[in-house]
């Protein structure tokens, strides 16, 4: 059998094995190297297993990874979350759907501290959603709006899987992450304007909260924002202006998140203990998933399937939107039942040579991916931020309600990507500018 051949039955063991609950880094390990042990001999799989781990790990760009996370953990634990919700409401809550809306705000400027879409979830469930089903709030429009907006994570930097993908796509990952905001805040918009106009047409989804703080009280509030305003200025700002590269700005931000804890009074010895426990853990358990993706990088392009597939797609003579709706089918398929960084990691060794044969812009791909790849979070039957909620969050709403909940803000998610599709200078444009 060809090496094109043996690759196809290694992804289709691969698949089998991922449907039996096998470890994401254990399938891919595993089945790559068997299929460079059958390709290439044992010589070239023992050596791959050898070398990859460290050329991963001591790579400089992926210290990004661990800094981002760690930032995010410390402004999770120190509890700056709070200050962002309670301004977001004072604000905005005069609003149909006000305190919805000044959660998927509030999701916004979290996202600018944070860099994963899970943590997001967590830190607004607990916050928002049991606030808002005591003012009377529809309980799938309650966890259906922390649920969406916990995907902005993935796009405002600091973003995890805009590392990754810049780093395997070989794409400037600066860039990538300045990329994400203009399409972070498009959805934000977005989203609040479909919860806007359902609670003007019902507003039983809704009650209008009979809260009316002064303009002192709204003021007073916004400043309290100041620590996540200081963390989003000193990672984005640092990657814009060309202080800092994009591991650089990741350094800079978790130092930036120990001082606003301590000059807040939070930075206590469990805050400290806690963020450095979830930033191991975390950290430990991507970098095992990607060392088994690398490994799967190595098979198959020593196998020739991406390139194989890439001039096949090629010979079909599709023009770029076609293919990327195609890509975009896809993602949507699977993301039904992979998560978020295993679906990347499984998808781009193959989709990469194919977007690159095509000449797409590698930083507008970057941001549809990650997009596509973040309504999988959302949609039956894995969607995990809705079960991240249910965990948080109990009794208190059950899983039928929040996915039905998400059904319009998933509709809401494809408006918006039709507008970064057809639109391209939406994601392009802002790291242009930095050039």
């Amino acid at each position: 059998m060809s090496a094109i051949g043996i690759s196809i039955l290694a992804i289709g063991a691969m698949l089998i094995l991922l449907a039996l609950r096998v470890p994401l880094g254990v399938a891919l390990g595993s089945v790559s190297l068997t299929g460079l042990f059958i390709t290439h001999g044992p010589k070239a799989a023992m050596g791959a297993l050898g070398d990859t781990p460290y050329d991963f790990v001591a790579h400089w760009s992926l210290a990004a990874i661990p800094m981002f996370l760690l930032m995010g953990a410390v402004a999770y634990h120190a509890g700056l979350t709070g200050s962002l919700l309670r301004a977001a409401k004072n604000w905005l809550n005069w609003l149909p759907g006000g305190l919805a809306i000044a959660t998927t705000a509030a999701s916004a400027g979290f996202a600018a501290a944070c860099g994963s879409s899970i943590v997001s979830v967590a830190a607004m469930s607990r916050l928002a959603i049991p606030e808002m089903i005591k003012l009377g709030y529809d309980k799938g429009l309650a966890a259906g709006c922390v649920a969406a907006a916990g995907t902005l994570a993935a796009l405002i930097p600091p973003s995890i899987l805009m590392v990754i993908f810049g780093w395997m796509a070989e794409a400037p990952i600066g860039k990538l992450l300045i990329a994400g905001i203009l399409p972070g805040l498009l959805t934000a918009v977005i989203y609040s304007a479909m919860i806007a106009v359902r609670c003007t047409l019902d507003p039983s989804l809704a009650p209008r909260s009979k809260e009316s703080p002064s303009t002192k009280e709204k003021f007073e509030s916004l400043a309290k924002t100041w620590p996540l305003i200081a963390l989003m200025f000193g990672v984005i700002g640092g990657i814009y202006t060309g202080f800092a590269t994009a591991t650089e700005a990741a350094a800079l931000g978790a130092l930036l998140a120990f001082v606003v804890a301590l000059l807040t009074g939070q930075l206590t010895r469990t805050v400290v203990r806690e963020s450095f426990l979830d930033t191991l853990q975390s950290s430990a358990s991507i970098f095992f998933i990607v060392i088994g993706a690398v490994l799967l990088t190595r098979f198959l392009a020593l196998s020739g399937l991406p390139m194989f597939l890439a001039q096949e797609v090629k010979a079909l003579d599709l023009d770029p939107t076609t293919l990327v709706l195609c890509v975009g089918a896809i993602y949507l398929v699977l993301g039904m039942f992979l998560e978020t960084l295993g679906l990347l990691l499984l998808t781009l060794p193959i989709l990469i040579p194919i977007f690159k044969l095509y000449n797409l812009d590698m930083v507008w791909m970057g941001v549809l991916v990650v997009k596509f790849i973040e309504i999988g979070m959302l949609t039956p039957p894995i969607g995990m931020h809705v079960f991240v909620i249910k965990t948080t969050v109990g009794s208190q709403v059950s899983v039928p309600a929040i996915f039905r909940g998400l059904f319009w803000f998933v509709i809401a998610d494809l408006m918006t990507i039709g507008l970064l599709i057809f639109f391209p200078a939406i994601s392009t444009w802002l790291p242009s500018v930095i050039e």
